[in-house]
C-alpha cells in the first residue's frame, strides 16, 4: 500500500490483504537502516489472522520518499500522520530498535491513538558507540560491518537458521547496503540524542510489552530496566542467546509474543 503523509509517498507492506475499516489495526516501525521486511512474518500473520496490519518503511528507507526523519519525536509525529492518512483511529503500535523509541514517544505523546505498545530490543537511553556514529558519518562501509558483527548473539553468527542455506548476517549485510547514503548516520544520530524515553514512558496509559536479546550488544537488556520500572504496565521477555536482531534470530518466539500481547482480533476490535 501506498500513502501519501505530508506530501511524500509512504509505503507500508499489509501482508496483500486490503485495509477494512471494521479490524484492529496494528502498525510495525523499523529501526535504524532496516525496511518493513525485517517483519514480513509477524506482519503477514496478523495480516491473515483478522487485523490490518501495516509494516512501514520509514521516511528515507525502502520504498517510502525521502528525507529521513531526524529524531525521534519527529518520526513520533509522523507515525501519527501515518495513522490519520491510513484512516486508523487507534492501533496497536510495535517497533524495534530506533522504531522502539518512536513507538514509546508516540504513545507518551498521543495516548488516544495507540491500544497497546510493543517495544523489541529497546533501551533509554540507546547510545550509539563513538567508532559507529563516526563511521557512520563517513558512509563508511565499517558502520555496516560493525552493525552485523554486533546485531547477532554467537550461535546466529555461527549459522542456525532454521531455512537451508539462509545466511542471517548476509542478508542483513544487504539490507544495510541498500541504504541510501546519510540514512544510517540520522538514524544513529537519533537514537543517540533521544533523552525523553523516561518522560515517555511515563506517560504511556497502554499495556506494553518489552522484548530484549540475552545477548543483545547493541541495546544490552540491563539498558531497558529503567524503562521497564517507569512504564505503568508492562510485561517483559528475554530470549536467551538472541542478539539485537530479533525477528531473523527468533522469528517464531517473536511473533507468539506479539499474538499472545494482542489478543485475538475479535477482542481488539
Amino acid at each position: 500500500m501506498r500513502l501519501d503523509v505530508d506530501g511524500r509517498g509512504v509505503y507500508a507492506y499489509t501482508g496483500t490483504r486490503a485495509s477494512d475499516s471494521a479490524l484492529p489495526a496494528i502498525v510495525f516501525v523499523h529501526g535504524a537502516a532496516n525496511d518493513h521486511g525485517v517483519f514480513a512474518l509477524q506482519s503477514r500473520y496478523f495480516a491473515w489472522h483478522g487485523w490490518n496490519a501495516f509494516a512501514l518503511d520509514l521516511p528515507g528507507h525502502g520504498r517510502s520518499e525521502a528525507p529521513a526523519l531526524t529524531s525521534v519525536a519527529a518520526i513520533a509525529e509522523w507515525l501519527v500522520a501515518v495513522l490519520d492518512a491510513a484512516h486508523i483511529a487507534r492501533a496497536v503500535l510495535v517497533g524495534h530498535s530506533l522504531g522502539s523509541l518512536a513507538v514509546l514517544e508516540c504513545a507518551g505523546r498521543h495516548p488516544d491513538r495507540v491500544t497497546k505498545i510493543a517495544l523489541l530490543a529497546p533501551a533509554v537511553p540507546m547510545a550509539v558507540a563513538d567508532d559507529l556514529l563516526a563511521a557512520a558519518a563517513r558512509d563508511d562501509h565499517l558502520a555496516f560491518e560493525l552493525i552485523n558483527g554486533w546485531s547477532f548473539g554467537p550461535a546466529a553468527q555461527l549459522g542456525g537458521n532454521r531455512v537451508p542455506g539462509m545466511w542471517m548476517l548476509g542478508n542483513s549485510m544487504r539490507l544495510l547496503e541498500r541504504t541510501a547514503a546519510g540514512v544510517l548516520a540520522t538514524d544513529l544520530a537519533a537514537c543517540h540524542v533521544y533523552a525523553d524515553g523516561l518522560a515517555a514512558a511515563a506517560a504511556v496509559r497502554c499495556e506494553s510489552l518489552v522484548v530484549m536479546g540475552e545477548r543483545d550488544v547493541m541495546a544490552p537488556p540491563r539498558n531497558a530496566r529503567a524503562l521497564i520500572d517507569t512504564l505503568a504496565r508492562a510485561q517483559t521477555l528475554t530470549l536467551p542467546r538472541a542478539g539485537h536482531a530479533l525477528m531473523t534470530e527468533e522469528p517464531d518466539r517473536v511473533l507468539d509474543a506479539l499474538a499472545r500481547f494482542a489478543g485475538p482480533a475479535r477482542a481488539a476490535a
